[in-house]
């Protein structure tokens, strides 16, 4: 006779994510030169300011923490130039992921708007400006005379915090050793640590269990499946 199956709860979607304010903010050395960058506004080295990461390590985090810190004005990278008329020149201005099909004429006409009102821009990326691949002369000078700060994938210390602080969030406790065994098996990025730490909150109370070594050695394992698959 088959053993009856462990009973499961419907987990609720509570709407979790990384805290987007400064208080909330881990910082460890992969980001710290940012922070202090975003701290010191407006006392910036340069009118325009490139913070230059790779994908999952919190540059976009900290840009939204520092655009709602100033009030500064979001621009889609995409749709500068018809954006400008009307900008409220009082205001910074915040443009993310600037790599990414980039207005061109819209930036430098921005750039210069900015600059005769005395005011800042900051532009997130995935690569500093001289791999941008700008065709507008005038463009690649500006950006050439921005003041680029670059931060690294989350190291070890910052991993380990955010993954405490997401489970804190939620009102979860875990041992020290499942938070240090997730920061060696998941992929180096806050993204990631999101992620892991949903889906783990979620079998837990699936399973109407506590959040083990091996809960979270099968999470990852089919997280890593399902990576391998998409990848195919």
């Amino acid at each position: 006779m088959a053993s009856p199956r462990k009973p499961q709860q419907l987990p609720l979607d509570l709407g979790h994510s990384i805290g987007h304010s400064r208080d909330e903010l881990v910082v460890s050395d992969a980001n710290r030169e940012a922070v202090s960058l975003i701290d010191r506004w407006p006392d910036w080295p340069a009118p325009v300011v490139v913070l230059a990461g790779p994908a999952g390590s919190g540059k976009s985090h900290l840009a939204s923490i520092w655009a709602e810190t100033t009030g500064a004005s979001v621009l889609s990278a995409g749709s500068i130039e018809q954006c400008i008329e009307g900008l409220d020149l009082s205001r910074p201005v915040l443009i993310d992921e600037a790599d990414r099909m980039l207005d061109e004429q819209g930036l430098f006409h921005l750039i210069n708007a900015m600059r005769g009102a005395g005011m800042q821009i900051l532009l997130t990326s995935r690569r500093f400006p001289s791999a941008w691949g700008v065709t507008l002369p005038d463009l690649a000078s500006r950006l050439k005379a921005a003041a680029t700060v670059e931060i690294l994938e989350p190291d070890d210390l910052l991993l380990a915090a955010v993954i405490t602080k997401l489970f804190a969030d939620r009102q979860v406790e875990v041992e020290q050793h499942v938070v240090q065994f997730l920061v060696r098996r998941i992929e180096r990025s806050l993204s990631t640590a999101l992620d892991v730490v949903e889906r783990l909150d979620r079998a837990a109370l699936e399973q109407n269990s506590r959040i083990t070594r091996a809960l979270a050695a099968e999470t990852v394992s089919a997280m890593d499946q399902g990576q391998v698959e998409f990848d195919i």
